[in-house]
């Protein structure tokens, strides 16, 4: 992989400048982390360097003044909200998030359950909680006409009706399964209610994206937007910043439309606002970290056209996202950008053109393009992996690495036995073949130490891949698309 992203210089800078935030307050800050704590793929596809739990090893370093409060929607509790990229509902992410923290030494203090207005399932999920022992447990209630009802909101009847959530450390992390929680309501909440207490208390705001410091168009902040195409956020020069600085920022439109509300707040839990501008609110140190600039573009410029496909894809399987779509072809446009663009789309096309197959190509880190069919034996996700490691260890494009022997019997597992009606191999069981082979084979053995290599390609498919495949180029670290198909 080509790096453009300086990770070591952002777990270091970021780190320090929170730290610098919490002095700006005095006794603590409650920071709204947006995004993914860990597993945030989309940051490292487009940033190539950074690492998907950096946000996660940032927080280590602060992990002796912080603690956690994850927050969770009484509606979405209701209504049984899943998370689309790992399927569980948001419920069971709370605990899967709580348990991830505590594993790595974390203090995660509470839950707040927002947006609460008597849902028998709330109830019984908070119940549940405090049942398994060791968990605060708060309800935050629905405040009528909020945000706009400032009044309303800054009194005894609105923050002042929610519980007051106990803290104990200085950096107070709030974060949740997924957008809408209500993250932010329950910071400005512990700002009046520590307001009252007499204790000094700030907000800040932690979210990778859209980067502030570089430009508006910059292909790393139009990927965000291509990925965020479904939730119609859309970047924007911050108008708040302009004014007060002379200096020309970036944010997304969701923060500039309410930081005048914001900003009514602050003024009645302070006196005064301490924020200028929805920019000024935000510790996000990244755009500070880029070392390439034209790795960065590149590799973001490949997100926007496998978003592209992305939403072909959900529009195939019957989603009603014409408008995802359509935006992020204008963003495409904006870029100058096709799927041409996208090199192993025309080889794996070309490829299935010529063999009236489903076919699949990979870009290598070096621009090398490899392509692979379908067999009986496997399928092209499990053939254009073995290629690319093939290629990338000097052997010989038509060594076997795999007796047709060994092939075989699996495939009589999975149809006669475990009674499958595609007898191929998945990617996962030609690894775990390569694995056992390996260890008598020595080209079996230089092939599986190429698989790290492949991290950072970009792969695309003329055929809708199965979710385990589609897992396994993700743990790869490969970019995918793949040819819509309609359901």
């Amino acid at each position: 992989m080509k790096y453009g992203f300086d990770n070591e210089k952002y777990l270091k800078i970021q780190s320090q400048h929170i730290k610098e935030r919490i002095a700006q307050f005095g006794d603590k800050l409650y920071l709204e982390f947006g995004g993914k704590l860990f597993d945030d793929h989309h940051a490292s596809r487009v940033l190539p360097g950074f690492q998907p739990d950096s946000k996660l090893k940032m927080l280590m370093q602060l992990k002796d003044d912080a603690e956690i409060v994850m927050v969770i929607s009484a509606e979405d509790i209701d209504r049984n909200k899943v998370r689309g990229d790992l399927g569980i509902t948001y419920d069971k992410d709370v605990l899967r998030l709580r348990n991830e923290f505590m594993q790595r030494g974390l203090y995660v203090s509470s839950v707040v359950i927002t947006h609460f207005n008597g849902q028998a399932s709330a109830i019984a999920y908070r119940e549940r909680l405090e049942r398994m022992g060791g968990i605060n447990v708060y309800y935050h209630y629905l405040i009528e006409g909020y945000p706009h009802n400032v009044e309303l909101i800054d009194s005894d009847e609105g923050f002042g009706k929610n519980d007051y959530v106990e803290t104990t450390r200085p950096l107070v992390v709030i974060t949740a399964p997924g957008p809408g929680s209500g993250k932010m309501a329950v910071c400005l909440s512990q700002l009046y209610n520590e307001n009252k207490r007499g204790i000094k208390a700030g907000y800040a705001k932690f979210e990778t994206f859209p980067i502030w410091s570089i430009p508006l168009k910059h292909p790393v902040n139009v990927a965000y937007e291509a990925a965020t195409a479904d939730l119609n956020d859309v970047n924007m020069i911050d108008p708040f910043h302009l004014e007060a600085y002379g200096k020309t920022t970036v944010n997304y439109n969701r923060d500039i439309e309410i930081f005048p509300v914001l900003n009514a707040i602050f003024e009645g839990i302070y006196g005064e606002s301490p924020y200028k501008s929805p920019t000024d609110m935000g510790v996000n140190m990244a755009g500070f970290c880029i070392s390439d600039d034209d790795v960065c573009s590149e590799a973001s410029k490949q997100e926007i056209i496998r978003r592209y496909y992305n939403a072909l894809n959900l529009m195939g399987e019957g989603r009603d996202n014409v408008h995802e779509v359509k935006k992020i072809a204008l963003l495409m446009r904006q870029m100058k950008l096709t799927t041409v663009y996208r090199k192993p789309t025309v080889v794996a096309k070309e490829r299935a053109e010529l063999d009236q197959e489903p076919c699949a190509a990979i870009e290598l880190a070096d621009g090398t393009l490899i392509s692979a069919g379908t067999s009986d034996l496997m399928g092209p996700s499990a053939a254009i992996i073995l290629n690319a490691i093939k290629h990338l260890a000097g052997i010989d494009h038509d060594v076997k690495l795999i007796p047709q022997e060994m092939i075989e019997p699996i495939m009589r597992l999975k149809t006669s036995f475990l009674h499958g009606h595609n007898p191929r191999l998945h990617s996962d069981e030609v690894l775990v073949a390569l694995a056992v082979v390996s260890q008598h084979d020595e080209n079996c053995r230089k092939a599986l130490d190429c698989l790290p290599l492949l991290d950072g390609c970009q792969v695309h498919a003329t055929v809708k891949l199965s979710e385990v495949d589609r897992k396994m180029f993700q743990r790869l670290g490969c970019g995918l698309s793949f040819d819509p198909v309609v359901e």
